[in-house]
């Protein structure tokens, strides 16, 4: 933060925030936090384990029990997965394989240049919302929006003077929103779907759960969340943050001269038509009936495989048109660098795959899970109050359990069912998934039990060398209540007006014909 900043008469909020930070980075380095974690997790599994603590799921009636990770078994697991939970951890491969391709259109400067034409096309009082909007709509590549928008939206407020942890920030925002906003379908919904219907049908057997189940409040969170961000990124995050320090800046190398060079400006008209070339191949690949990727699941699986193209062929021909590739040796050199850029997330992955593993294999999460779950169902509330209290419990417990899909395997049989016999009429299963999603997503960029939250803290430090764990979270936490908040009131509208939530869906369960 700026001298002035620190100097000025703060508000309550700065002060909250200042707090926030400095109680967050007095921990220790998140590699040594993750392994304190590990070791906290493996304490907490023997008492559970010795207490006798079981819950009992509520889709299978298994009974699940805390398992002992001191045990000779877990002990043994440990040691002999050790190498497969490292290589098996989701965002390693996906980060490793995206940026081989984003590491040629990087190195060649490609995405230097591209980003300064794209600043110098979209007016200063739009770069906020364009950057969460594209955020958001990220999410149609799954994860990627991790790996490609955040470090982009730094890069981004950096190239035309403007502290790039906002840009970070504005950016993660919005790819965390996306996962219940969108102008699209996404992977997510039939995945949830699959989870919905079974649980209806616990009590009515033939009642069906459509895929565009929440499409319709998915687009209108959309530039609901993109008006709420830009305002937090303007007028909070961005004023709290201050002036950047370029002496702060721990390895950043961004080459934007004030004007393109007639060189650079043929590399991005040849990268341009690299692209429009690799999209129309793209389209070959999923739309004629018969192509290899015609079915939706396998073009969803396939968008990451998909954007590595995306990056590396138009990269490709800039690089040869400006001069930076004169041979194939040049490109395997930028790959490499790419991933020798990428040593510092390798290890605090290597914690983070042993942390999350270690807590699954000790059925901690699904405890914690199952049983706030419980205790709501037991407090007895009805009507806008369930819900609302049922969003912010699925917001907790998201804390604990990142996936969206082994979350909603555990909750669903609860609270489908519940919600569908809260009153008369109840809410419908397509209600409670939408409520569900609100709640999923606005506490991913809180959560250190997000895979992806090392890389961002790499992100960070690459401007700002002393970020840790609590500058991510002091910059962030106004997002999270805003969205929380905002998403929340846009849900307990849309039911009170009974607005429709997407096609083929109802608002409403009137009981079984």
């Amino acid at each position: 933060m700026s001298t002035e900043t620190s100097t000025r008469s703060r508000s309550f909020s700065d002060r909250a925030l200042d707090y926030i930070e400095r109680t967050g980075n007095a921990l220790p380095d998140p590699v040594t936090l993750f392994f304190i974690f590990i070791a906290i997790v493996m304490v907490a599994s023997w008492i559970t384990h010795m207490a006798g603590v079981s819950v009992v799921h509520p889709g299978t009636d298994e009974v699940i029990t805390a398992d002992n990770l001191f045990s000779s078994e877990n002990i043994q697991r440990l040691f002999t997965d050790m190498a497969e939970t490292f290589a098996s951890f989701p965002p390693l491969g996906l980060v490793l394989v995206v940026m081989l391709g984003i590491g040629v259109a990087d190195k060649t400067g490609l995405i230097g240049a591209a980003l300064q034409a794209f600043v110098s096309s979209v007016p200063d009082s739009l770069l906020t919302a364009a950057l969460i909007f594209a955020g958001i709509m990220s999410s149609l590549a799954v994860d990627a929006g991790y790996v490609v928008v955040i470090p982009l939206g730094a890069v981004l407020f950096y190239g035309v003077g403007r502290h790039p942890l906002a840009g970070l920030a504005a950016a993660f925002a919005g790819v965390s929103a996306g996962f219940s906003a969108n102008l699209s379908l996404t992977s997510l919904d039939p995945l949830l779907a699959s989870f919905t219907e079974p649980a209806a049908q616990l009590i009515d057997p033939n009642y069906t759960v459509p895929v565009t189940a929440n499409w319709w409040i998915m687009i209108a969170l959309t530039p609901v969340f993109v008006i709420v961000g830009t305002y937090i990124t303007d007028r909070i995050v961005e004023p709290y943050l201050g002036d950047y320090d370029p002496s702060d800046e721990a390895d950043v190398d961004v080459d934007a001269p004030d004007e393109l060079t007639d060189t650079q400006r043929r590399g991005l008209r040849w990268a341009g038509g690299v692209t429009l070339l690799t999209g129309l191949g793209i389209v070959a690949l999923a739309v004629p009936e018969g192509a290899p990727l015609a079915e939706f699941d396998a073009l969803i699986s396939s968008i990451v495989a998909l954007m590595v193209f995306a990056f590396f062929l138009p990269g490709l021909a800039y690089g040869i048109v400006v001069g930076k590739i004169k041979s194939d040796k040049d490109v395997a050199d930028m790959m490499a660098d790419t991933m020798a850029d990428m040593g510092a997330y390798i290890v605090l992955a290597f914690a983070a795959a042993h942390f999350i593993a270690m807590f699954s294999w000790s059925n901690l999460g699904s405890i914690i899970a199952i049983s706030g779950a419980e205790t709501l169902q037991q407090i007895g509330f009805t009507g806008i109050p369930l819900i609302v209290a049922f969003i912010f419990v699925s917001g907790i417990i998201n804390l604990f359990v990142g996936s969206a899909s082994a979350k909603w395997a555990i909750m669903a049989p609860v609270f489908v069912p519940m919600l569908m016999l809260a009153g008369d009429p109840g809410y419908s299963p397509e209600t409670v998934q939408a409520a569900y999603r609100i709640g999923d997503a606005f506490t991913n960029i809180l959560t250190p039990l997000l895979p992806y939250f090392p890389l961002i803290i790499i992100f960070a430090q690459r401007y700002v060398k002393d970020s840790g764990i609590g500058s991510i979270i002091a910059i962030m936490l106004p997002y999270s209540i805003g969205f929380g908040l905002i998403s929340t009131l846009v849900f307990v509208l849309w039911v009170l007006f009974g607005l429709p939530l997407g096609p083929g869906a109802t608002l409403e369960y009137m009981g079984t014909p």
